[in-house]
């Protein structure tokens, strides 16, 4: 469902704005749209700011338009998802007005609620001085808890006390219940529901009685005194006449319920956001709350900022297009006066390697163009998608950051099967070996230091293992027979190797990570990197051969040090830019995530997360995805470009299809 616009109005004449005398030229300093939503008149209003058009300026001159106008700065609010950006806008508003701004009241929903706690708090028993606890003492309670209930002694494993902070925190934040946030997102748990009820009374009480407040409490606690006290309601609504929040789209269902109870005494709310950046939903924001927010504020003006200062039009005719097809959205048609550019490429590489090989070469031949490692993106839907390019970049001494999940082999998990995998093909490997041992269960330091020196005098390895006695011999010697075996078959394969330590290993996974459903898709990855490699030596050197952010950092000159390519989930990227950016893997089954098929809102996301990908790049954009690709989680073959390109008008992009010339590593 489209949202038509409503027309905008200012908010006064040009005559009477000259009659005040204002501090700044709104007008020469801002386009037309930007205008009409700083000089917005009294009552609700909506800026949907696209991506690239100046949010973060639109914000600023508000504020400074407001102070300008006569309204009393103390009684702005600016609600922002970090300190930093608060402190920013105000310092930015100060340039325009002076010092003015100095007392507006700016920060994190969090640090505002944490502020009218302490004053206004007494109907709800908290005392001025409560402490606020952060994420480790909040685990640490729940940890000491669980404990007193008896829970950690139960036969099948209780949540880590990482996790269960997780689950209480989400059901908070969604205003879901317990049973729910459970059932839908961690249903390998949903055996302790009863057990994790009777958790989170114990939680709740023992906060009561010793004044404590974790970080969910802060927004929770508000929201219960706004509606259990009229005066404190009143009070702190008539404080705050006027409230601007920033980044609405990324909101909770707890956050904009209170939004609508700070308004109480009035409706100046103007919040800025852009349905479609909306892909924060895995953390709790809400979708809804922008599209919804002209029924919690009737009377709510829309405006719009359309033009684009980052992109050129031939990006940005992509990203309409992507975004057209969305089912429900706020309309409007990014536009810029950078009409000029290449189109953007689609690349339609053999294999996953082909792949890497293509962007590692297209990026050293940008850098010789003149274009800095630093201006150069790569961009995925998944951390584990950039695991092959990462060994590819290492192999061209392409230096690189990576935000968003950790680094291929940093990951504890893939670093736990590698051990596996490096004792059976040295079986001296002290290193490996200590890992290894240290994940049996009652084997600590000391009895894995003792157990290395037997293995590494032993001529079969193996045979010491089987021998051990006492309460951990049984996993011993499961390891022993697994290693024992593979070891023995010398024809089997490397990814058959990978799987079969996988599947030994799969159960100590479950053990000893909460989230190993996530985890098990980088493992399975693996097996698929290993698939193209006839011996595991060679898999294993090409994985430790350059260390990330190792050696690789010093290939490059003394003038280019500071210079590194980044690597990005697309979820990292948002607000970012870049001159070129590379989106591999846009494969259908990839991106979107064969997952997300189950549900129309969990597509939708999809789509919008693809438009937050092409809208990061200013000049050159290439979509890459591998063909013939076999995705072992979902059993099926991943052979088409993205979903999200059905309907893109064939105009507006340029088709590539590389062509296989190499017989051994490197692109032609």
């Amino acid at each position: 469902m489209d949202r038509e616009m409503k027309p905008y109005v200012l908010r006064r004449s040009a005559e009477e704005g000259l009659a005040r005398k204002l501090s700044v030229d709104y007008a020469q300093a801002l386009n037309p749209q930007q205008l009409a939503a700083v000089t917005a008149p009294d009552g609700p209003a909506l800026v949907i700011a696209g991506a690239g058009s100046g949010k973060t300026r639109t914000l600023v001159y508000r504020v400074a338009y407001l102070i300008d106008s006569g309204i009393d700065p103390e009684t702005i609010l600016l609600l922002t998802f970090t300190r930093r950006a608060a402190q920013e806008m105000l310092k930015r508003v100060g340039l325009l007005i002076g010092g003015r701004s100095e007392r507006v009241a700016g920060g994190t929903f969090h640090s505002v609620a944490n502020v009218l706690l302490r004053r206004f708090g007494r109907p709800l028993n908290l005392e001025p001085g409560f402490t606020i606890m952060d994420r480790g003492d909040s685990e640490d309670l729940i940890g000491l808890l669980r404990t007193q209930l008896g829970l950690n002694e139960k036969d099948k494993r209780f949540p880590r006390k990482g996790t269960i902070a997780e689950i209480f925190s989400k059901s908070e934040n969604t205003l879901q219940s317990l049973t729910d946030v459970v059932l839908n997102e961690f249903t390998h748990f949903a055996e302790h529901l009863d057990d994790l009820e009777r958790l989170k009374v114990a939680y709740r009480t023992a906060k009561r009685e010793r004044q404590l407040l974790d970080y969910d409490d802060l927004l929770v606690s508000l929201r219960e005194l706004l509606r259990v006290d009229e005066a404190s309601r009143r009070a702190i609504s008539a404080r705050y006449r006027y409230i601007l929040v920033d980044e609405y789209q990324d909101t909770n269902r707890l956050q904009a319920e209170l939004i609508r109870k700070l308004a109480l005494t009035h409706d100046n709310v103007m919040v800025v956001g852009d349905d479609s950046q909306s892909i924060y939903a895995f953390r709790g924001a809400s979708f809804r709350n922008i599209m919804e927010f002209p029924t919690l504020f009737p009377g709510t003006a829309i405006y719009k900022l359309e033009e684009n200062y980052r992109s050129t039009q031939p990006i940005l005719n992509l990203a309409n297009d992507i975004i057209q097809g969305a089912a429900e959205k706020y309309n409007k048609h990014l536009f810029t006066r950078k009409l000029d550019g290449p189109l953007p490429a689609l690349v339609q590489a053999v294999g996953e390697n082909a792949q890497s090989r293509f962007v590692a070469q297209k990026i050293l031949e940008l850098r010789e163009e003149g274009i800095p490692l630093d201006e150069i993106a790569v961009l995925f839907r998944s951390s584990f998608h950039s695991f092959d390019l990462e060994i590819e970049l290492s192999r061209r001494g392409l230096p690189f950051v990576k935000r968003g999940g950790f680094k291929f082999i940093e990951t504890a998990h893939v670093k736990d099967l590698l051990a596996h995998l490096r004792v059976l093909e040295n079986p001296l490997d002290a290193v490996s070996w200590n890992r290894l041992l240290l994940l049996v269960e009652g084997i600590g330091p000391k009895k894995a230091r003792d157990l290395i020196g037997s293995l590494l005098r032993a001529d079969r390895p193996h045979d010491v293992l089987g021998e051990v006695g006492g309460r951990f011999s049984r996993r011993l010697k499961d390891l022993a027979r697994v290693l024992e075996d593979v070891a023995r078959r010398s024809s089997m394969a490397p990814a058959e190797k990978v799987n079969e330590m996988y599947e030994y290993y799969l159960p100590i996974l479950k053990e000893q990570y909460d989230d190993y459903p996530k985890r098990m898709r980088d493992l399975e990855h693996l097996y698929a990197m290993a698939e193209r490699y006839e011996t595991l030596g060679e898999f294993l050197s090409d994985l430790a051969l350059e260390p990330p952010d190792g050696s690789v950092v010093d290939v490059e000159g003394v003038e280019r040090d500071d210079e590194r390519l980044v690597l990005s989930t697309i979820h990292s990227a948002k607000g970012l830019e870049w001159q070129c950016v590379f989106l591999i893997w846009f494969v259908d089954g990839r991106f979107p995530s064969a997952y997300s098929f189950l549900t129309e809102e969990e597509l939708e996301e999809e789509r919008r997360l693809c438009y937050v990908a092409v809208t990061r790049a200013k000049r050159f954009l290439h979509l890459t995805y591998p063909i013939n690709v076999y995705d072992r989680s979902t059993g099926s073959m991943l052979s088409r470009p993205s979903r999200f390109l059905d309907e893109v008008s064939p105009s507006f992009l340029e088709t590539w299809t590389l062509v296989e010339e190499r017989e051994s590593h490197g692109w032609p």
